[in-house]
């Protein structure tokens, strides 16, 4: 296996007037055997970001290594890295021994080594038992751990997932997220992985790149990120309920910057007898706990409380109060993190 270093790393289509830069400076570096999620809504350059360390894409300025080796300018073959895609891109004709092997047997492996590497991949994956199947005979997650028993059987030194589960219905996507869990342990891999869901992200990751319009907002562990998101983008994106963000909060009764804006999660506020009057909205139940959708001044805020809480009424007024060691602030010109 090996490290990967991003450089300042950017992409811009197009050249004068017409020119599109896409992504701005990238910057990390990644650990070897690290598991590291890039995340970010759709169009941040999160899968441009992948697809130029796989060598896809052209790098417009800044360098890529994996390892010790520069890689800009080699083709994606010499860089020594395995990609599972979004859609599994799996020979329909062949089994899945063969397409398992495929690559292998292009790269004239001896066909002894074939089958000790695609045997060993299959135990891993638990695809023991269908290595004589087609592809038309597999569920959408079987589908997915061929693709991954197609990269691993390869040996890379860095395997990239852009976006592998998004095919896969949600209890699927749970299962695959146990099994790519599974494997990094087994494996020791180096391994990038792209997604726009914040909870596969928090889950899976080891430390995360959190992206928003071809910059990189964070990088750090899911604890870091979450705890203490570094802009009000990170602070919204990551957590679902997002963060409350409030512009006309009475900051200075917290200790905090007078213009600033304040953050406090859902679950860090409490209905109480004293503190904020707010206007409940609506409530939505989710089983252990209950979110309740309330109307502060003209802002929108959400509250997290446990099922077994009295439920407030949709219009009524209730007070709620945020825990004042969890909170966040924000300067309200750049969103960047304000250090108290």
């Amino acid at each position: 296996m090996a490290s990967i270093s991003l450089n300042q790393v950017t992409k811009t289509y197009g050249s004068g007037k017409q020119a599109l830069q896409v992504l701005h400076g990238v910057t990390a570096d990644i650990k070897d055997r690290e598991f590291i999620v890039i995340v970010g809504p759709s169009g941040c350059g999160k899968s441009t970001l992948l697809r130029m360390v796989a060598g896809l894409e052209e790098i417009s300025s800044g360098t890529i290594s994996i390892g010790e080796r520069v890689v800009n300018d080699l083709e994606p073959s010499e860089r020594d890295i395995a990609m599972v895609f979004q859609n599994y891109a799996l020979y329909p004709h062949m089994s899945v021994f063969d397409n398992m092997a495929y690559g292998l047997k292009i790269a004239k492996v001896p066909k002894d080594e074939i089958r000790i590497r695609v045997e060993r991949a299959a135990r891993i994956l638990e695809l023991g038992q269908l290595l004589d199947r087609k592809p038309r005979a597999l569920s959408g997650g079987q589908r997915q751990r061929v693709a991954m028993g197609r990269a691993i059987v390869r040996q890379p030194q860095v395997f990239l997932f852009d976006e592998p589960l998004s095919n896969l219905d949600a209890k699927l996507r749970v299962q695959t997220r146990l099994e790519i869990q599974k494997l990094h342990r087994d494996l020791g891999i180096t391994a990038l992985f792209v997604t726009h869901d914040q909870v596969e992200a928090m889950t899976l990751a080891e430390r995360m790149i959190v992206m928003n319009a071809g910059r990189m907002e964070q990088f750090g562990t899911p604890e870091e990120v979450y705890n203490r998101p570094a802009t009000t983008f990170v602070a919204s994106f990551m957590g679902s309920p997002p963060m409350n963000l409030l512009r006309k909060a009475p900051n200075t009764a917290f200790g905090g910057p007078a213009g600033a804006i304040l953050g406090i999660r859902p679950e860090h506020l409490h209905i109480t007898p004293d503190g904020w009057d707010v206007q409940v909205e609506t409530l939505e139940m989710l089983g252990a706990e209950r979110l309740v959708y309330c109307r502060y001044g003209d802002e929108h805020l959400i509250v997290r409380t446990e099922e077994s809480q009295a439920a407030p009424q949709p219009g009524s007024l209730i007070r709620v109060t945020p825990k004042s060691d969890r909170l966040h602030w924000f300067d309200a010109a750049t969103g960047h993190r304000l250090g108290v």
